[in-house]
């Protein structure tokens, strides 16, 4: 089995390696650039009078810069690679360290009134997205969150085989995730798609052929007047009607550039990655079903855009204002380029939001795999249609690091409740987290946390973390019933898996327990599965009442005037409680 750290730690080497040799490589080539041109300019000045020598000279020094320019661009663009991939690893070491600082935090996905989201942090400064997300496109990253907020428990198998298959090829996922941070993209895709799909044509049909019909006329022109048949004026006269001919234009082809300059760099990054998806040799069917989407005739979709993203670069040279000039005189450059442009949107307009949705698809699912690799202890739940809705050994927070995690074994039948109590600190409210953070992942696809977990897969809904709302003028209360209200029209649609965390806090203590009982019983009658922790150990009692409840709890004991907990789930009922001998303990009374 590949250790992660140890295999980070090796490329992270071989990386550091690689890019000092292509740093004194590059060194050596621009040394020699400069001393190509500085010898073609000291022979030129020498060969001044012998005309054909320097002609052969100045082309010779010519072909020779031009190779080198080239190379170190070859050599820049493999320079820039590795720094990337470099990069990857040494975030892969802090990560694995516990260092999260870099790395994407998802805050623009927190949502107070998801299932479940806000309750686990799901989203947020620490975490688990910015623990798991490695994506590096905006698609992909919404296809991550989408995953983890998504509550989807179809085809749970074919997910943990797609992964399990992804985490083979660390060196596969890091290529992938190397050439997409060499390209800076800030335009979101659906802007582009939403673009490509209603564009309109703006350019008249009758003009199609007018580009490659000026360009072949102006070269016979410039052979005429290079063999004296016509005046060099007559080619003045033809440059004019050429830039002519595009300002009549010039308003569509200038939206239209403005247009095509926002996807730029999304095209040039994406056939790249969509190249290497069409490379991978797959065998799960979930991986599968998506590479073959993105074939269209005799041509892969990598093809397709690599070539878009030509026309766009050439699009581009208007800029240049010399070649911009020149170009719109003797080829209408802007109007050839504009006509490519709408050519490729007709042919392709109706499969272009597919071929995103698949790199979306993949940065996402390679950010999954990439944990399945950095957590080869963790198991993957086996799904088992039984009377147990969850039965994991040794289950814990990822989050939390090895040397402090307190794992727990556990298992709730179906149509079950627990009721959890215990001291404030006690671990309550990190276990609630840790079984339906597993409850998420596992419905992901991703291994859990645990030595074995065995699970029917079910839907999670949770109310931990009720916040009044001065903009909605709610009270806290008022959110905890609204939020309550929320779970109970939810459980009568769908089965759903039941987290809950000291209900009913904005209330006096009598009224808290009897509205808690009869909440408690509503849930029990309906035949939901879940869980409940309280302070109120009187709601402990309709244990006795209904046999699908089990009390388990907490504990805390005092040891040399100070607290220890052990942070095991134990069965029974809390007796030892804390908040008498914290207030003691710091004078408060």
């Amino acid at each position: 089995m590949v250790q992660p750290l140890a295999f980070y730690q090796q490329e992270k080497s071989k990386y550091e390696i690689q890019l000092e040799q292509l740093r004194v490589r590059s060194g050596r080539l621009s040394l020699m650039r400069t001393s190509l041109f500085v010898s073609t300019a000291l022979l030129a000045y020498f060969m001044v009078d012998h005309t054909i020598w320097l002609v052969i000279l100045l082309f010779t020094g010519l072909a020779l810069f031009i190779l080198l320019v080239l190379s170190h661009d070859r050599l820049r663009y493999k320079r820039d690679l590795v720094t990337h991939l470099l990069k990857i690893n040494v975030t892969e070491i802090e990560a694995l360290s516990g260092n999260l600082a870099g790395l994407n935090e998802g805050s623009e996905f927190i949502d107070s009134k998801h299932f479940y989201s806000n309750d686990i942090d799901l989203f947020g400064k620490g975490s688990f997205f910015q623990y798991l997300n490695r994506t590096c496109t905006e698609s992909g990253k919404k296809e991550l969150a989408e995953i983890l907020i998504s509550n989807d428990i179809i085809g749970i198998v074919k997910k943990q085989l797609a992964l399990q298959e992804l985490a083979k090829e660390p060196g596969k996922r890091q290529l992938f995730m190397a050439l997409a941070r060499m390209v800076d993209t800030e335009v979101d895709n659906k802007l582009i798609v939403s673009w490509i799909q209603n564009y309109k044509t703006s350019l008249p049909g009758s003009m199609k052929f007018l580009p490659s019909l000026f360009s072949a006329l102006s070269l016979i022109l410039i052979s005429l007047i290079a063999f004296g048949v016509l005046p060099f004026s007559a080619l003045v006269l033809w440059f004019v009607a050429g830039l002519v001919v595009t300002s009549t234009r010039i308003k569509q082809i200038n939206q239209l550039y403005r247009d095509a300059g926002n996807a730029k760099n999304t095209f040039k990054q994406y056939h790249k990655l969509l190249k290497e998806i069409e490379n991978y040799d797959l065998e799960s069917d979930l991986l599968l079903q998506q590479q073959s989407k993105i074939r269209t005739g005799n041509e892969n979709a990598s093809l397709i855009f690599m070539k878009f993203s030509k026309i766009l670069d050439a699009f581009d040279q208007r800029n240049n204002m010399l070649f911009g000039i020149l170009g719109n005189g003797f080829l209408l450059w802007d109007l050839h380029q504009s006509f490519r442009i709408e050519k490729w949107i007709t042919q392709y307009r109706d499969q272009i939001e597919n071929w995103f949705d698949i790199i979306a698809f993949f940065d996402a699912r390679i950010s999954l795999s990439n944990y399945v690799f950095n957590h080869p202890h963790h198991c993957f739940p086996s799904l088992k249609e039984d009377e147990n809705v969850l039965d994991a050994s040794a289950l814990g927070h990822p989050l939390i690091p090895v040397d402090k995690r307190i794992c727990n074994d556990f298992y709730i039948k179906n149509k079950d409740f627990i009721i959890i109590t215990g001291a404030n600190m006690a671990g309550k409210s990190t276990f609630l987290r840790t079984v339906s953070l597993s409850v998420v992942m596992a419905n992901a696809g991703l291994p859990v946390c645990a030595r074995s977990y065995k699970y029917t897969p079910v839907k999670l809904i949770t109310s931990m973390r009720t916040a009044d709302s001065l903009a909605d003028e709610s009270s806290y209360f008022y959110a905890e019933i609204m939020r309550l209200r929320f779970i109970v029209e939810q459980m009568n649609k769908e089965k759903y898996f039941i987290v809950l965390d000291e209900i009913l806090k904005g209330t006096n203590s009598k009224d808290k327990a009897m509205g808690s009982k009869k909440f408690v019983e509503r849930l029990v009658k309906s035949g939901s599965t879940g869980i409940i922790a309280t302070h109120d150990l009187s709601l402990c009692d309709i244990e006795k009442k209904y046999p699908q409840i089990q009390n388990k709890y907490f504990d805390v004991e005092i040891k040399n005037e100070a607290l220890y907990f052990d942070y095991m789930l134990k069965d029974g009922i809390c007796v030892n409680m804390n908040a008498s001998f914290l207030l003691k303990k710091m004078d408060i009374i």
